[in-house]
């Protein structure tokens, strides 16, 4: 990706030329206008010179080779944080202290070698896959240690075997989204985790964090497709079973999952793949409320109806995106008479839009979509058919692109995920929303302005759901962080006053550690505290992710 941003250097700003956008912003945060914010150029920031020690540079060098222990402007800023909204006001401003050096691997013997070397030495290694962590997962913290160097596991990224008979393959950790699909079905397989970073992001990452992809109703969180796992620590290599399930104790590699790094190094795994669906199929219908949506959505997890996923926007998300579709055009005829049926069926300003996933043979999905649609019937729903599913499709990934063009224009962007049970869900909805909105109104930059609050529910289980939040507002030029951390601090409080975790998949990284404890309890910290000392006895590890300090 590009060092300060989302994509690549070169791709096409999504709202360049979308003069009618920012009017139409400021008016939605009250605000009389927008200020241009655009990011510093790397070659007018003052990079502080590297602190890795010649004697750590040269170990590195006899275990890699030069020409992967990279240490130039271009690379060290590259590794320096993540793609949180806070990392991202430090890289576009250029406060940020970049890391001492980037090592890049080629396997799993030369991850052991630089954790030997690092812990002699007495170096902070942050093991880094796409760099796309937005709670501050991949900070190039030091921790105390001398220097701190990132560990970039991009060049491990094959699939070295297929077993078609069990349904698994053995992956390096480096890999890609979309250099993991296009192996897979080479072979005709699919593992089916789409997180909206999945252009970027990596395997190791993926499970790292205990992901959840866009189509986890069929396919699965982490947990569910992650059979088994190597990861290297500085006390050597940690492995499972070769068995698809065992008795003998609890397995430690599964600690993996949401450890954000800090025991050790995934470097390769064991995934269970499925072939490649015969029919693929996404439906929209549009519910009167966001609670009746909801409902439905409660219904079908219960009752176990096949699907890959059940997207539903609240009303404040779904007219935004409506209003958003139609800035600068003349309504034609198609538009105009959708709006004739919606004002005789009555759907207001509260109406909810869902998109719901099938996947399978096509009787599967067919039939699948069928007892959807009876249950969206039943509470009210009108069907809007396969044109909303098939638009969100083609921009599955498209809104990380929009998060720089909009902080240039003095825009902030964040989002935050939680999830609760069923009973919990409206409570907690209505808490954070409010929580949220007050927050961004008392950090606003003038008088009277406010922020947007936008929630879907992203993921669905028997007994509750995930719920997505992002949140648009002014930025306060004069005190940004300060701005970013009242609003963070109120959202969460508010999140686990209401008895919802604080991140269903995004992790825990440095920006969720203030709540570790109040959600896990001292016995759990404790516990991690014993593991991380075991493994990785110098700490050298992901400093300051994870566990908070003692």
């Amino acid at each position: 990706m590009r060092w300060n941003g989302w994509g690549r250097d070169g791709d096409a700003d999504p709202l360049a030329g979308r003069d009618d956008v920012w009017p139409w912003l400021a008016a939605q945060f009250n605000m009389p206008a927008l200020l241009a914010t655009p990011p510093r150029p790397l070659e007018s920031i003052d990079l502080p010179a590297p602190r890795l020690p010649d004697a750590a540079r040269a170990a590195f060098i006899a275990i890699l080779g030069e020409d992967r222990v990279r240490q130039d402007a271009q690379e060290r800023a590259s590794h320096a944080l993540g793609r949180s909204y806070h990392d991202l006001l430090r890289l576009q401003s250029g406060s940020f202290r970049p890391t001492d050096a980037v090592l890049y691997p080629r396997n799993e013997d030369d991850v052991l070698a630089v954790l030997r070397a690092a812990t002699e030495r007495e170096v902070a290694v942050v093991p880094f896959g796409g760099g796309t962590s937005v709670v501050g997962g991949v900070s190039a913290s030091r921790g105390g240690f001398s220097a701190v160097v990132a560990l970039d596991l991009g060049g491990m990224n094959h699939v070295t075997g297929i077993d078609m008979v069990a349904g698994t393959a053995d992956v390096e950790a480096g890999i890609t989204g979309p250099e993991l699909a296009q192996q897979l079905s080479a072979r005709g397989m699919i593992l089916g985790h789409h997180p909206q970073s999945f252009e970027f992001s990596t395997l190791g990452g993926w499970i790292a964090h205990h992901g959840t992809g866009q189509d986890s109703g069929r396919y699965g969180r982490a947990s569910d497709w992650l059979a088994d796992v190597r990861v290297a620590t500085p006390q050597g290599l940690l492995t499972g079973s070769a068995a698809p399930s065992s008795a003998m104790g609890p397995d430690v590699t599964r600690l993996m999952l949401g450890s954000d790094g800090v025991f050790g190094v995934i470097t390769r795994a064991r995934i269970r793949i499925r072939a490649l669906p015969e029919r693929e199929v996404h439906h929209g219908w549009l519910f009167r409320d966001f609670a009746s949506g909801i409902a439905a959505i409660r219904e079908a997890a219960r009752d176990g109806i096949p699907h890959t996923m059940l997207r539903l926007s609240d009303a404040a998300e779904t007219r935004f995106s409506r209003v958003y579709a139609a800035l600068g055009k003349e309504p034609g005829f198609r538009e105009r008479v959708a709006q004739f049926l919606l004002d005789i069926r009555r759907f207001d300003d509260n109406a909810a839009a869902l998109i719901a996933g099938f996947a399978g043979s096509a009787r599967e999905a067919a039939r699948a979509r069928r007892r959807f649609g009876a249950i969206a019937r039943r509470l009210g729903a009108m069907s809007l058919g396969e044109g909303p599913g098939r638009r969100w499709r083609e921009r599955r990934y498209a809104l990380p692109y929009l998060r720089d063009p909009l902080m240039g224009q003095g825009v902030g962007v964040d989002t935050m995920e939680t999830a609760a049970s069923w009973s919990r869900l409206p409570a907690l909805y209505a808490a954070a929303r409010s929580a949220l909105e007050q927050a961004m109104r008392n950090t606003a930059p003038c008088e009277g302005a406010n922020g947007i609050v936008l929630c879907h529910v992203s993921h669905a289980y028997p007994d509750g759901a995930s719920l997505y939040f992002t949140i648009l507002f002014p930025r306060n030029l004069n005190a940004e962080i300060a701005q970013w951390r009242a609003i963070k601090q109120a959202g969460a409080d508010a999140i686990l006053a209401a008895g919802g975790t604080i991140s269903h998949h995004h992790g825990v990284g440095e920006e969720h550690l203030a709540w570790v404890e109040q959600e896990k309890g001292s016995l759990s910290v404790t516990a991690m505290r014993a593991i991380k000392r075991v493994l990785d006895p110098k700490g050298i590890l992901n400093p300051g992710k994870l566990i908070p300090k003692d």
